[in-house]
């Protein structure tokens, strides 16, 4: 293991609140990385993700706005299953559109490709307003730091224990 890990902003930058991974992705990319850590603003590109994460990477963080029912602002990290067959939009999407984001295609694409990553979490942000206006509502934008911070965090973590898993 290389320790490498490709942290991801993900979503469209003029629906409003949908645009909170790629503005999280733009704070972190004046950071101090770790050795190996690639940040990049990935927006609707799906298959751009897909052929980056051919390069090998060991992690994957995917920055986005996702709707779970919690109050506008409000951060989790998920860890999505990634074993047996898509289900959902991904096994409804088959062509993969090159100006849409569905990471459950981008993951199924890089298989097809014959690529792999080891772990994938998602840093994830409950929208308030998600429609055609550029900017994030009030909420959202409250909750960009503290979402730079758990990225960094997980970054750290994920940087150091593939490479103790590699040299083990």
């Amino acid at each position: 293991m290389s320790g490498r890990v490709l942290v991801a902003g993900i979503g469209n930058i003029f629906l409003g609140d949908d645009g909170f991974g790629v503005a999280v992705a733009s704070r972190i990319v004046g950071e101090a990385l770790p050795e190996g850590v690639k940040v990049g603003d990935f927006g609707i590109r799906s298959m751009h993700l897909a052929y980056e994460l051919l390069d090998g990477y060991d992690s994957l963080v995917l920055i986005d706005a996702v709707g779970r029912g919690d109050p506008p602002g409000t951060l989790t990290v998920l860890e999505p299953e990634l074993d047996g067959p898509p289900t959902g939009d991904a096994a409804r999407l088959g062509v993969m559109d090159a100006h849409t984001m569905h990471p459950e295609a981008v993951l199924n694409m890089l298989g097809t490709l014959g690529g792999h990553v080891g772990r994938v979490l998602v840093v994830g942000c409950e929208p308030a307003l998600i429609g055609e206006y550029l900017g994030l509502s009030a909420e959202v934008e409250g909750a960009v730091e503290q979402a730079v911070g758990i990225v960094m965090d997980l970054v750290a973590e994920l940087s150091t224990s593939t490479r103790k898993e590699g040299s083990s």
